[in-house]
Order: structure tokens, then C-alpha cells, then sequence
């Protein structure tokens, strides 16, 4: 399937940050029809690691979809900014995940991040808080009743 624009809104977010770690995916057409989501715990993180997470889980899936022009709104500006140069990597945890977006970038010309308030990215929100929330209900420790 290709796919020739994509408009894609990530999330990530840490419970207790650091902590369980969720990532969000919405994958879009030009149109605004939702072509994939996707929900998914990513282990203890920071929530800044968990936003590189879901960048570049949103990459790897563009890039399978062989897109030409990808929007991709986030609601986290550090991200943003990092991404587009405008800020510096400060934090050596996220150095390698900003590594692994620059290369997955190489091959996409025509792909721009740019930031959107949480509350025009409420969909890939609930995405990390249902992987996050899935996550920890799977894995509570089980109670006896007497």
C-alpha cells in the first residue's frame, strides 16, 4: 500500500516519570481518515523518551506506507524543537532515540514536525494512557479475598 501524504499525531507519556511508559499513534490520510493506530507499552521510561518512542514508531510506519509528504504534530515543544534543531539534546537518555529519528529522517525529504497543543492531540493521548493503563492493570500484583 502507498500511501503519497500522511498527517500523523504522536504521544508519549510516562506514569510517575520515570516510569510504565506508553507511546500513541495516529496515522491519518490527507483527508483526515484515520489509517492506523496505533497503542503500545514501551517499558520504564521518561516521558520524553516515551515521545521519541512514538516518533519513531510513527517513522518506521510511514515508511512502510512508502509516503512522500508527512505532517507530524506532537504536543511536546522539547521534541519539536529538539527535532528541528532549534534546541540542543541536553539529556544523554535522549541522545540515541534523537539518533535513531535523524536516520529514519534521511530517507523521508518531505517530512515536518511541528507542535500542537495537547488538546488537538487528544486521540494519540488516549492511546498511551490505554497502552499504559492495560499495561499496569495486566501486571498488578493479584490480591486474595478472604
Amino acid at each position: 500500500m502507498t500511501m503519497k501524504d500522511l498527517v500523523i499525531f504522536c504521544d508519549g507519556g510516562a506514569f510517575n516519570n520515570p516510569g510504565p511508559a506508553g507511546i500513541g499513534v495516529v496515522i491519518c490520510d490527507k483527508s483526515g481518515k484515520v489509517i492506523k493506530k496505533i497503542s503500545r507499552y514501551v517499558g520504564e521510561k521518561t516521558n520524553n523518551q516515551a515521545e521519541y518512542q512514538a516518533i519513531i514508531a510513527a517513522l518506521k510506519e510511514a515508511k512502510k506506507l512508502k509516503s512522500k509528504n508527512i505532517q507530524i504534530y506532537l504536543d511536546s515543544k522539547l521534541a519539536v524543537e529538539q527535532i528541528n534543531h532549534r534546541y540542543k539534546i541536553k539529556n544523554a537518555g535522549l541522545a540515541p532515540l534523537f539518533i535513531e529519528v535523524h536516520n529514519l529522517k534521511i530517507s523521508m525529504p518531505n517530512l515536518k514536525f511541528s507542535y500542537v497543543p495537547r488538546t488537538k492531540n487528544k486521540i494519540a493521548d488516549n492511546l498511551v494512557k490505554e497502552a499504559i493503563k492495560q499495561y499496569v492493570k495486566k501486571n498488578r500484583p493479584k490480591t486474595r479475598s478472604s
